[in-house]
């Protein structure tokens, strides 16, 4: 979820009660800070996510101390939104971006170090569960109102759910959807049918589920799920400008280049206990590559001194000189973040096992982790799950350990005995100019390693969109994930299983093996959270067995941000900076 396509929690399986506590990865340090030490990924320690109580969703949210109300945080970013509208935010920045607007019936409120509990956002708790996790039940608070000072209704959180199955809905996700009972057969509410499985009783809302779902109120907190106005639902055209619920609202938006964030003078702190409300404005700048945004952040000048970035991390050619001078070190926020990026492999055109094979043991990691900025940036990976997470198994089935500078003899040796000498490889990138340079170590790598290489540069606002589709022309994709949200359900069913091949969907390889679309299922069912994990780590390692896809690194993030920005931490619950936890200094 942008880099990593969705950019949430990783914790245990779906197996934990709804009250219980589940495991997710920590930041390099306590909290998201910077630290004397670079952190690693493998080795990090694991943090807490609770489900909280009623109490905890009562809002206001815990003051920052220190902080002051007033002025105006800006943002120096790469690229625009593909989407605005919740039902079609699947990717990270997206998510990010939109926590200042968009509220859910659930949601992770940080502590002052940007530790998360799972609480009611717009709903007066976590929820309650019933029938074994098959039906849930979330009561609306009183005195939530949209941005042109309506109630936010039970109308409009039905209407939220059921416009998720319209025919317009192609990007989001489809856990609910999926869920649902009768889901499969329901087209959405534009002409006038509702949905069974969705009941109102006064302020509650009822979701009854086809199977038992004990995490369902974390799925809830996804942005996808955010609520949506019914009276201002403008169907395609709420994807331009969405309504707001939170503490600001849209002022302006030119696709490309900016938008801007203004105080939504309807809401009402007193009902949310996730978001405080510092800044009068936010300004949001699109455009900047990492350099030409690192640049401004060291030279620390003007406006840039209140600009924080979303994903715009320190580029690699400056990371060095940052984290050496204890000035600009200072203004840093690192954390290791729960993603793993890799390039899945289009099962659809790459059909050889042998030729997936080849491209495995030819990968440059080494070189792309110099690229990247070093091992203060990137840990080679191995595996889909990353360390940080409960199920992640270690395995290395192509000597990358060993020999991180990739074998191409051995890539030789299986193209030859495939009889595809010279295979062809397409490989979509995006338009970033780290991406180019990363793009042309592979494309050297595989050629020596016999294949032949032609790079597709794809523009990077709608990336995602064009791999997602079924019929592309790519054979490898750069890509990356983070579960949706505790489990390791959401790190494989969305990417891995045959039952998500669809365009706008994640399984970008397009891997429909009847074996691990078995054990995604059965993994999911288990209730014993030991052995969940092992089955997740079990699954893992079927999937690189076949090949579908080269893991690249694990993240450490390095955020460096403006002087005059206070309290700039790590968002636990959906990994990224904690835009509502944010000041501008006088």
């Amino acid at each position: 979820m942008s880099f990593s396509r969705r950019n949430f929690l990783i914790a245990t399986g779906v197996a934990a009660a709804s009250t219980s506590v589940l495991s997710a990865c920590s930041s390099g340090s306590e909290g998201g800070s910077s630290s004397n030490d670079a952190p690693k990924v493998t080795g990090s320690k694991t943090t807490e996510i609770p489900v909280g109580t009623k109490a905890d969703s009562t809002g206001p949210a815990p003051e920052v101390k220190g902080a002051v109300k007033g002025g105006t945080i800006y943002s120096l970013q790469q690229f625009d939104m593909d989407h605005m509208d919740p039902a079609q935010i699947y990717v990270s920045t997206e998510g990010a971006i939109t926590v200042p607007i968009m509220r859910g019936l659930t949601g992770y409120k940080l502590d002052d170090k940007g530790n998360a509990t799972l609480v009611g956002d717009a709903a007066t708790d976590p929820g309650t569960m019933k029938d074994g996790g098959k039906t849930w039940s979330f009561t609306l608070k009183d005195g939530i109102k949209w941005e042109d000072g309506a109630d936010l209704s039970m109308d409009d959180v039905r209407h939220t759910f059921e416009r998720l199955f319209a025919s317009f809905i192609t990007e989001g996700p489809v856990y609910v959807q999926e869920f649902l009972e009768g889901g499969d057969k329901y087209e959405g509410p534009y002409d006038g049918k509702s949905l069974d499985s969705i009941e109102i009783d006064g302020k509650t809302i009822t979701f009854r589920l086809k199977e038992a779902r004990v995490d369902f109120n974390y799925t809830l907190a996804m942005r996808g799920y955010s609520l949506v106005p019914k009276k201002h639902d403008t169907k395609e055209k709420y994807d331009k400008k969405p309504v707001s619920c939170g503490p600001y609202k849209v002022e302006s938006r030119s696709i490309g280049k900016s938008m801007t964030f203004v105080r939504n003078e309807h809401w009402d702190a007193k009902t949310d206990p996730i978001r405080n409300a510092y800044p009068d404005k936010f300004v949001f700048q699109m455009g900047y590559e990492l350099v030409a945004s690192t640049d401004r952040w060291i030279a620390d000048q003007g406006n840039d001194q209140y600009a924080v970035p979303i994903f715009n991390e320190v580029a690699p050619e400056r990371l060095a000189q940052v984290l050496t001078k204890p000035e600009l070190k200072k203004r840093v926020l690192t954390a290791v973040d729960t993603v793993t990026y890799y390039w899945p492999i289009n099962m659809t055109r790459v059909k050889d096992l042998k030729v997936r094979q080849a491209i495995n043991y030819a990968w440059p990691h080494q070189q792309l982790q110099t690229i990247g900025g070093g091992a203060a940036s990137q840990e080679i990976a191995t595996t889909i799950f990353a360390p940080v997470t409960p199920g992640y198994t270690k395995f290395d089935l192509y000597g990358v350990d060993k020999k991180p500078g990739g074998q191409p003899d051995k890539a030789k040796a299986l193209l030859k005995e495939a009889g595809k000498e010279g295979y062809k490889l397409v490989i979509a990138y995006q338009q970033s100019d780290t991406a180019v340079k990363t793009a042309v170590a592979i494309k050297n790598a595989l050629e020596a390693a016999g294949f032949q290489v032609v790079n597709k540069q794809v523009d990077k606002s709608t990336f995602y969109t064009q791999i997602g589709k079924i019929d592309n022309d790519f054979d490898l994709f750069a890509a990356g994930w983070s579960p949706d949200w505790p489990g390791g359900y959401s790190q494989f069913y969305p990417c891995w299983s045959g039952k998500n091949i669809g365009d706008g969907r994640s399984n970008y390889a397009q891997l429909n093996d009847p074996s691990v679309n078995k054990a995604i299922d059965a993994a999911g069912k288990i209730a014993d959270v030991e052995e969940a994990n092992k089955a997740w780590g079990n699954v893992d390692k079927m999937i690189m067995e076949l090949a579908a896809v080269v893991p690249d690194y694990h993240k450490i993030r390095n955020y460096l941000y403006g002087s005059k920005v206070g309290n700039v931490i790590w968002d636990a619950g959906n990994t990224c900076v904690a835009l509502t936890k944010l000041y501008a200094k006088k």
